[in-house]
């Protein structure tokens, strides 16, 4: 009951959502794709019956709940496949979304990256093999859709996205004082001093520009990764492994290449050191903290859960899965300066910290073709385009993207058949973009 794992860490396993040129070198030529339509996993019948037909089970052991198309059902069931700890998000009473749909955003026209040819946004949502995306403006639902196999009230895996909620309460932590941003990892954490994390600062953890012997080359089975996902029994082990049996003992072993701070690099391993510091300062689970410090202040309508390892630690780098409108929640908390359901959730200043964007400069040398100019800080992807956007963004298409100018939040999931954004963005960064336009045109 651990299959979860693999596909929350899918932002390992294939193309990272953030993953520049080396992804696209990794998985380029993309071999053509049924559509959406075609891969609907309603329409396909994946893990209906009692029990399923033989040819529409779909399993963690031996790998398939990975594979294409299959992930469109895994991706809105992980918590039938793999072992889970629960986010609770209280027991008050739901925040209210007001609604005021507009039905005019399914034609709502744009041009993809690199393309002449327009594509309307109802064409988008297909293109991008979008499971369900919410729309806010000024606060209210004005577009909802859900497709393939998650519903309303389902929950679907974040992946990345995970890394931004984190990276959030990391940098709250270092307002409250409780972390101290220039301070050593081994500060906090004595037994990473021999690794590559102990002489790696805080900052540079959350902007993730450590020096790390850990290569994300998913066609190398040498691969760091490939250690790092097994240790936390993400992947299946080979009967014979006798490797680290946690995240947290897989850290131990990660040495250092090159120096701290010296240039972006997106790591997923980047955020399980995170999520240790957070467990170290705080004496509590990284759920626990993210149900007590945001869930529950939200006003949540469900409950989210999150993928464990063996030893129950949570995986702090893509683990987390949530119903839709809680992300837009989230989201729209952001965008009002940490401020949402009467009360001050974020500190402001940890919001202004993130939307003012990380050192450009490193994030450049990293080379992301669909996010130029962009910078990282505490997790988050900063756009630094004229409207300020900054983002949270998972592989295979999951985001919160955040529009203050137009004053605008957008939540999707998404079961993009290749891992890494550089795939989706080119018709969903000028759609977002598109629809922003259309938003900030309209009388308040």
């Amino acid at each position: 009951m651990r299959t979860h794992r693999i596909f929350c860490s899918s932002l390992l396993l294939l193309a990272s959502g953030a993953l520049g040129p080396l992804a696209l070198a990794q998985t380029a030529p993309a071999p053509a794709m049924p559509t959406a339509e075609q891969t609907d996993p309603v329409k396909l019948g994946w893990m209906v019956g009692a029990p399923p037909p033989a040819d529409k089970i779909i399993r963690w052991a031996d790998g398939s709940f990975y594979t294409f198309p299959k992930f469109r059902w895994t991706f809105s069931h992980a918590r039938q496949l793999g072992a889970t700890s629960n986010i609770s998000r209280g027991l008050a009473a739901p925040s209210l979304l007001p609604r005021a749909e507009q039905a005019d955003i399914d034609a709502v026209s744009f041009t993809p990256l690199g393309k002449s040819t327009p594509m309307t946004w109802a064409q988008s949502l297909s293109a991008n093999y979008t499971d369900g995306i919410v729309v806010l403006h000024r606060g209210k639902i004005v577009y909802e859709k859900y497709l393939g196999a998650l519903n309303v009230d389902g929950q679907h895996s974040a992946q990345s996205v995970t890394k931004s909620f984190f990276g959030t309460i990391g940098a709250s932590l270092v307002a409250e004082g409780k972390l101290d941003a220039n301070a050593k990892v081994a500060q906090y954490i004595p037994e990473l001093k021999d690794s590559a994390f102990g002489d790696a600062t805080v900052r540079q953890v959350l902007d993730m520009s450590t020096g790390l012997k850990y290569s994300e080359n998913y066609a190398d089975p040498n691969a760091e990764i490939w250690s790092h996902v097994r240790a936390g029994n993400v992947l299946p082990r080979p009967p014979t492994y006798q490797g680290p049996k946690s995240f947290y003992d897989f850290l131990k072993t990660v040495q250092k290449e090159g120096e701290h701070g010296q240039a972006f690099a997106y790591k997923t391993v980047n955020s399980d050191v995170l999520g240790w510091l957070i467990r170290r300062v705080t004496n509590k689970s990284v759920g626990e903290n993210l149900s007590e410090r945001i869930w529950s202040k939200l006003g949540m309508e469900q409950d989210a859960y999150i993928s464990i390892d063996t030893e129950g630690t949570e995986f702090a780098g893509g683990g987390l899965n949530t119903g839709l409108r809680d992300l837009a929640r989230f989201g729209e908390m952001m965008r009002n300066d940490g401020r949402f359901n009467g009360q001050q959730i974020v500190p402001k200043a940890v919001v202004d910290d993130i939307r003012n964007g990380g050192d450009k400069a490193l994030f450049a040398k990293a080379g992301f073709p669909t996010l130029p100019g962009a910078s990282y800080r505490n997790m988050w992807w900063v756009l630094h385009n004229a409207d300020g956007a900054f983002a949270a963004r998972g592989i295979h298409g999951q985001t919160i993207y955040v529009d203050p100018k137009a004053e605008m939040v957008i939540a999707r999931y998404a079961s993009f058949p290749n891992a890494a954004n550089a795939f989706n963005d080119p018709t969903s960064l000028p759609a977002y973009q598109a629809l922003a336009d259309k938003l900030m045109a309209q009388p308040r």
